[in-house]
């Protein structure tokens, strides 16, 4: 439970579930280690307030100076256009690293905003590479974990920019559903906390057309839509619509 200090003032590092605890551990930083290691790097950890839907993670131009881990929640990332506008990068889901991209510049190439009430820890990264030197295996797995996000990212980016507005949305719609079955969660019931805006805006697709084609794949009983929440009524047909003749790996379990 929460503890409180004796003061009436809310010890926010209190509210908290240790590493060794939590179910996403293994998801956002795999490390074979145990005992006291676990307890170095778990007190480098810190739980920050749960962000409020539309409030930032961090902005364009904040210095670098932590990776973040999302508990519960999700988070869309996105860089300004010149004219006003947001150009949608990502969507991270619990157990995701966010902020990865600011390591080589030290500063955030890119915005990060709650898509709806979020909890992170929040990694420092300078305690982390310290850290990193005393526990052999810490730096070999936050290595790995970059190429897994970066590799993740580059080849959905790669996928979608070689298809046609329906084998976009099936492939984030699969996308979505191996992320959140590898996180324990149903791969055929979940919610899209992002908007049809947010959605048009990441698959390059304008949002009627995001809306036409939710509309289609409902009458072709792919699946049902009832506003956020989404039901896949076939999977292998969407992985089919998602790839076509093509080779690739979207499946569910694939991640």
């Amino acid at each position: 439970m929460p503890q409180t200090k004796a003061s009436n003032i809310i010890d926010l590092s209190a509210i908290r579930v240790a590493c060794k605890d939590c179910g996403l551990f293994q998801l956002c930083l795999p490390v074979g280690i145990g005992g006291a290691d676990l307890e170095l790097l778990d007190s480098i950890i810190k739980r920050r307030r749960p962000i409020k839907r539309g409030e930032h993670l961090f902005q364009v131009g904040d210095p670098f100076q932590a990776i973040y881990a999302v508990r519960s929640g999700s988070i869309k990332t996105y860089v300004p256009t010149e004219d006003g506008y947001e150009q949608v990068t990502g969507f991270h889901l619990p157990g995701e690293l966010v902020g990865l991209d600011a390591i080589h510049a030290d500063i955030h190439p890119c915005a990060a905003k709650a898509l709806e009430t979020t909890s992170v820890c929040e990694i420092p990264f300078e305690r982390l590479e310290e850290l990193s030197e005393r526990i052999p295996t810490l730096r070999h797995q936050l290595l790995k974990i970059m190429s897994r996000e970066i590799l993740h990212e580059q080849t959905l980016l790669m996928l979608l920019g070689k298809k046609n507005a329906d084998e976009r949305l099936a492939s984030l719609l699969l996308s979505l559903s191996g992320r959140y079955q590898q996180r324990g969660f149903s791969a055929t019931e979940f919610n899209l906390s992002m908007s049809r805006n947010d959605i048009g805006n990441y698959l390059g697709l304008v949002v009627e057309t995001v809306s036409r084609l939710f509309t289609r794949f409902q009458d072709e009983g792919l699946l049902t839509v009832q506003r956020k929440h989404i039901r896949i009524l076939d999977l292998d047909r969407l992985h089919a619509l998602a790839c076509q003749s093509r080779s690739c790996n979207l499946r569910p379990n694939s991640e």
